[in-house]
């Protein structure tokens, strides 16, 4: 096991200050939400006070974590195909030279388009099942993936891969051995950029075509007027991102303490 600098481990007051102030930030947002929507009487259906959320959740939260278990299944396994096959790709271009020049200006060109503008196309060619929800959500989602550890694989230590290669280490394991775990830091950095893309995908096709999910919830209570139950299932919708952010992150975590102790 490789060494390396010790983990430091943040003060009990450092952690309660960083927490502090964004809980804080939090608290004077909804009180002055509160406060405005009330002193100015503005109606329910165009913007409801945070209590009124609140209230929506008494006689929808069932329905909520029916309609959330949906969006939050596909959006997990958009996100995990996205990265198993963003990374296969990026291991692939970075291995081969000929690939990376073959394909890699074709990946800058898919990542520059406008993909939101995709969407029907893929209800187009495979319906309005899951399986165009999960399509288009793995297809938003797989970029961020495979550029992120494509650029760790590309700037890996060049002295380290010439140390290699002076011990006589074939292409293949220079490669193993320098390049993969240099490139771990930069994989995790777009993983958690697809775990967000995942679920905007998946809500975007069930805004298109759907039957179940928040995206479907969502469109239902907008033509009911129902603004409250609609902050609602954005609030959910929000939990369901961060769960999906922290899978990567506490990932990233466990591999750095695994890695230098």
């Amino acid at each position: 096991m490789t060494t390396g600098p010790a983990i430091r481990h943040k003060p009990s007051s450092e952690t309660a200050y960083t927490l502090g102030l964004p809980i804080g930030l939090g608290v004077a947002v909804l009180i002055g939400w509160q406060l405005a929507v009330r002193l100015a009487g503005i109606s329910p259906v165009i913007l409801p006070a945070p209590s009124d959320i609140v209230q929506s959740f008494g006689g929808v939260g069932g329905e909520l974590l029916r309609q959330g278990w949906v969006t939050g299944f596909e959006a997990l396994f958009a996100f995990v195909l996205s990265c198993l096959f963003g990374v296969a790709a990026a291991l692939f271009l970075g291995f081969s030279t000929v690939a990376f020049e073959t394909f890699y200006p074709g990946l800058v060109v898919f990542q520059i388009i406008p993909k939101i503008a995709l969407a029907p196309l893929f209800t187009f060619w495979l319906g309005i099942a899951a399986t165009s929800r999960l399509s288009y959500a793995l297809f938003i989602s797989f970029f961020p993936v495979t550029l992120a550890t494509m650029t760790g694989l590309k700037r890996a230590d060049t002295n380290a891969l010439r140390l290699c290669h002076a011990l006589g280490a074939s292409r293949l394991q220079a490669f193993v051995a320098v390049q993969i775990p240099y490139a771990l830091p930069y994989f995790f950095s777009g993983a958690k950029v697809a775990a967000t893309m995942s679920i905007i995908g998946i809500v975007i096709g069930e805004f298109i075509s759907a039957n179940a999910g928040l995206g479907y919830y969502i469109l239902r209570a907008q033509s009911y007027s129902e603004t409250a139950h609609m902050f609602a299932a954005i609030l959910v919708l929000c939990g369901i991102g961060l769960l999906l952010y922290i899978i990567p992150v506490q990932a990233e975590r466990w591999v750095r303490r695994w890695w230098w102790d």
